[in-house]
């Protein structure tokens, strides 16, 4: 069973892509966090968890999710992480979040994606952005057959400066980063549609007198503001006049970009 969390697309879309390699059931985590809903899952198949990379480990909201949720059945997991660049030392973690809900830790991939966190980074063009995908689709494809064969995954190797990102610099982005003071809406561009507040796994965004307000409880998926039809939300000033990103839908056609 693959597991996953998304905030813009690039972890759902390597969770549809192994869901249909590996016919096997993908559930959206995010979903179910945003009603309340703590996992209690049964499979034959290994457990696959899919996330994004936020500041070089799983993203909390995904860690709190797994350890709260039981699973029946497969006792071995498979982690992959999308990334901008890379994971630093985010198997630490998934080896204590294994040995806390007792499954088999076979490994961390990570697959670099598009970045979509126009909060701090430039988002790549569209040309960009399909080359990276296509570049995925080989790693990807290389997880499929690992775990097909109940192989491990290979990570890198740990050097220190993966162990300073993942072990100092994470506690920090969820310090003084992952907040929402910063987001704002323009009056004139906003439709009032309520998209933000629809797709925001943490039920931090409410409509108030038609305009979305933010919360206190942020993940930085950046979802409400890519997903946002008319580019009515910014991230103070560092988002304006960047181009927001959603990954496209994975089609079984995409495999076709493997040599």
């Amino acid at each position: 069973m693959i597991i996953y969390f998304s905030g813009t697309g690039n972890s759902k879309y390597v969770a549809d892509m192994l869901s249909e390699q590996l016919n096997d059931q993908s559930i959206d985590a995010g979903k179910m966090i945003k009603s309340g809903i703590k996992g209690e899952f049964e499979s034959k198949h290994p457990w696959v968890f899919v996330a994004p990379t936020y500041s070089w480990q799983l993203p909390h909201v995904f860690e709190k999710f797994i350890k709260e949720s039981t699973f029946k059945g497969a006792k071995t997991a498979y982690f992959i992480m999308t990334c901008g660049g890379d994971i630093g030392n985010a198997q630490s973690q998934i080896i204590n979040i294994c040995n806390e809900i007792d499954l088999e830790y076979k490994g961390v991939a990570e697959v670099v994606m598009p970045d979509n966190y126009v909060a701090m980074y430039p988002v790549s063009s569209e040309e960009e952005s399909e080359n990276i995908i296509k570049k995925a689709i080989p790693i990807i494809q290389k997880c499929v057959n690992v775990i097909k064969e109940d192989g491990v995954l290979q990570h890198k190797k740990i050097v220190i400066a993966d162990k300073i990102k993942s072990s100092v610099v994470n506690p920090l982005f969820y310090r003084f980063m992952a907040k929402s003071k910063k987001f704002n809406v323009t009056k004139d561009k906003c439709v009032s549609c309520g998209k933000c507040s629809n797709i925001c796994p943490l039920n931090n965004i409410k409509l108030i007198d038609a305009l979305p307000k933010w919360g206190n409880n942020c993940t930085h998926c950046m979802a409400c503001i890519s997903y946002c039809p008319t580019k009515a939300i910014e991230y103070g000033k560092i988002s304006v006049g960047k181009r927001r990103y959603k990954c496209k839908t994975y089609n079984k056609e995409d495999i076709n970009y493997i040599d």
